[in-house]
C-alpha cells in the first residue's frame, strides 16, 4: 500500500511522458475502474522534455477511439518522492528501467518492473511510437491493454 494512502499506487514511466506512459495511465484507469479496483494511478517520464504538456495528440486519438480518456493528463518528470509513494513503478522499456534504477534508492528497486512483465507477450518492451505512424500507436495500445489485464489479475491475486 502507498505511504500516501491505503490504496495501491501504480506509476507508469517512459522517456518523456508524452506517448506510452500517459496511454498506460489512461488505459489502466479505465480497466482498473471496470474491474472494481480503487487505485492511485499516475504516469511520468525519466526526462522532463514535455513538462506540463498534454499527451501526444496521436496517442490521444488512438486511445479515445478505443474509449479511453486523457482528460487532465499532463506530462511530468519522475521525482524522488515517487519512489516512496508508489507500490508499482512500471517502465515501458529497458532503457527507462535502467534510468529508474539509477534514479532510485536501492531499497525501492523491488517496485520497479518492465510493464510487459505482467503479461505473456512475446515483446519485452513497449516500443516508442513518437517518430512513427498510426500503426505504432495502435501496437502500443494493444500491448498496454494486454499488460494492464495482467497487472489487474496480479493486483487482485495479491489482495
Amino acid at each position: 500500500m502507498s505511504l500516501m494512502s491505503d490504496k495501491i499506487a501504480v506509476l507508469f514511466v517512459c522517456l518523456g511522458n508524452i506517448c506510452r506512459s500517459p496511454t498506460a495511465e489512461a488505459v489502466f484507469k479505465k480497466k482498473a475502474h471496470d474491474a472494481g479496483l480503487d487505485l492511485i494511478i499516475d504516469s511520468a517520464g525519466t526526462h522532463g522534455y514535455h513538462i506540463g504538456s498534454p499527451p501526444d495528440k496521436r496517442s490521444q486519438s488512438a486511445g479515445t477511439d478505443r474509449g479511453y480518456s486523457f482528460s487532465g493528463l499532463k506530462c511530468r518528470r519522475v521525482d524522488d518522492d515517487d519512489f516512496e509513494k508508489f507500490d508499482y513503478i512500471l517502465s515501458m522499456d529497458n532503457s527507462n528501467l535502467k534510468n529508474l534504477h539509477g534514479m532510485s534508492p536501492s531499497e525501492h528497486h523491488h517496485k520497479i518492473h518492465l510493464f510487459l512483465s505482467f503479461c505473456d507477450s512475446t515483446e519485452e518492451e513497449v516500443p516508442d511510437p513518437y517518430y512513427g505512424g498510426k500503426g505504432g500507436f495502435e501496437l502500443v495500445l494493444d500491448l498496454i491493454e494486454h499488460a494492464s489485464d495482467g497487472l489487474i489479475s496480479h493486483i487482485k491475486a495479491q489482495s
